[in-house]
């Protein structure tokens, strides 16, 4: 049996940046994840690369700077999937002063550095229009920057890139059993495969302590670092307001609701933070959750917001590090990474923002590269490994690009038959592989059955080569967002094409 050097467990964004850097290091990787990428938590974040301006508060200094910096670097190797946003923070308030939060704000411009983006200003809302959409008892507020991510198709585009230098990227593949043997793992796949790896990362997410503890034949529960499980939900609502700005609210229970501008036509309202115990798998929004976000925006806005506007719910499971901390608040979204050497080496990831996931990777490799050098030889590695950090510098798949405004009316020009909604939506989401997807259709004909949104067989069949996709959901609810836009019908028809071109 062969070795490889690096199972990785969990094709979230966390698991998919880690076997990206790993493979661009010229480590032979295998990522297996049991459903689809990005099919829980990382497809259930807020959406943002942010710093945490609320982390400032619980004096998480590094994790702010780290993530700032961060920001930067994912604008700049993923413009076509990751955008800058302002944020608007009305300064009335329960528990926060306006002094504070200027404060607060200043230290946020220049903790991390703004990579370019516009620094704070104080806005008087009688007059802006960015107070319109809010009720009158708000007279000041303050703008920062921030920026927005697809965050479905990050770890979807980790995975191509990691794919394309050489990763074995095996979806819908869970890992049932681990077995350390003479120093080496031996992983028992579902439907019986087994491959030998000289390295572990558990990236499962919530499932990161069912793989320490179960699958790793280590029942026992006293060992090592135990997973707090928090439960984040969102509702999206038909769109609240005009403008591309989005709005921070502060709650009298010392939290705060983001309101984003979401898929053109909506609103995306989050999030909570809700302890949870049951199976991350069937992890949904409950009516209390549903209300606590509704009170909220109706507390801020004019127009009120009721549980009957929501047209679509998602909620995602944290597996947080367990620090001890009483209220979920409070409990670090820092990344905490566990590294056992014995029986065999298992790193085990806890924690962590989207934002951060390529930092992570990073410190995960400085981990476990002291272990696996030199790399065993194998016949067909590249003769000069690069065992350096590198994804810092070279863009994801798509956003190779000078900027997207400039790709985007280029390819305006090169397909003026494309409605200019559908352009800037595959324009977003393949970037610079847009081609790729429209191959050599010449008119909206070309590009086979029209499923409605936008969406035809061309994309489709794209998704299937190239993305992993396998089921509609994925398409629609991952890979894009047009499960909004579909009926139940069309959303049918979207899968027995599936079905029907699958393998």
């Amino acid at each position: 049996m062969d070795t490889i050097d690096l199972l990785v467990i969990g094709g979230g964004v966390n698991g998919a940046g880690i076997a990206r850097d790993a493979a661009g290091r010229g480590l032979r990787v295998v990522l297996v994840e049991q459903g689809d990428l990005a099919g829980a938590t990382s497809s259930a974040s807020s959406k943002l690369i942010h710093g945490g301006l609320r982390y400032l508060e619980l004096h998480e200094f590094r994790l702010v700077r780290e993530a700032l910096t961060e920001r930067t670097v994912l604008l700049r190797i993923a413009p076509h999937i990751a955008w800058p946003m302002r944020f608007v923070l009305p300064a009335l308030g329960a528990g926060r002063p306006a002094w504070m939060l200027r404060l607060g704000l200043f230290l946020y411009d220049h903790i991390g550095g703004r990579g370019g983006l516009p620094s704070t200003r104080r806005l008087d809302l009688a007059h802006a229009p960015e107070g319109a959409p809010l009720q009158d008892r708000f007279r000041v507020a303050f703008e920062y920057s921030d920026a927005w991510v697809d965050d479905a198709r990050l770890v979807v585009l980790n995975a191509m890139d990691a794919a394309a230098r050489g990763a074995d990227i095996r979806t819908r593949t869970r890992c049932t059993g681990l077995r350390a043997a003479d120093g080496v793992w031996e992983a028992t796949l579902e439907g019986g495969d087994t491959l030998r790896a000289r390295a572990v990362v558990n990236a499962a997410g919530p499932w990161v302590a069912d793989v320490m503890h179960h699958r790793a034949g280590k029942p026992g529960q006293n060992a090592g670092p135990k997973a707090r499980l928090v439960k984040g939900s969102h509702l999206v609502v038909p769109r609240l307001y005009q403008g591309n700005q989005a709005y921070i609210l502060q709650n009298d229970d010392k939290r705060v609701v983001f309101v984003l501008p979401y898929e053109l036509d909506f609103s995306l309202i989050g999030t909570t933070d809700v302890p949870f115990a049951g199976d991350p798998a069937a992890v949904a929004i409950d009516a209390s959750e549903v209300d606590y976000l509704c009170r909220a925006v109706s507390r801020a806005f004019r127009r009120a917001v009721v549980p009957g506007d929501v047209v679509h719910t998602f909620s995602g499971v944290r597996p947080l590090q367990d620090d001890g901390e009483a209220s979920a608040r409070a409990v670090t979204r820092d990344y905490k990474l566990h590294l056992e050497v014995s029986p065999a080496p298992m790193l085990s990831v806890f924690g962590g923002k989207i934002t951060t996931y390529r930092r992570l990777a990073e410190h995960a490799m400085a981990m476990l590269i002291p272990l696996l050098s030199p790399p065993r030889p194998q016949p067909h590695r590249r003769a000069a490994l690069n065992l350096g950090p590198w994804t810092a510098s070279v863009p994801l798949p798509g956003g190779d690009m000078a900027d997207f405004a400039g790709f985007l009316d280029a390819a305006a020009a090169r397909r003026p038959w494309l409605p200019r909604p559908m352009l800037e939506r595959m324009a977003h989401a393949y970037g610079t592989r847009l081609d790729h997807v429209l191959g050599d259709a010449a008119d909206l004909g070309g590009l086979g059955e029209d499923f409605g949104a936008g969406l035809h067989a061309a994309e489709l069949g794209y998704l299937m080569r190239h993305e992993w996709a396998r089921t509609a959901e994925d398409v629609l609810w991952r890979r894009s967002k047009l499960g909004l836009r579909l009926d139940a019908g069309q959303r049918a028809r979207v899968q027995h094409w599936m079905e029907a071109h699958h393998g």
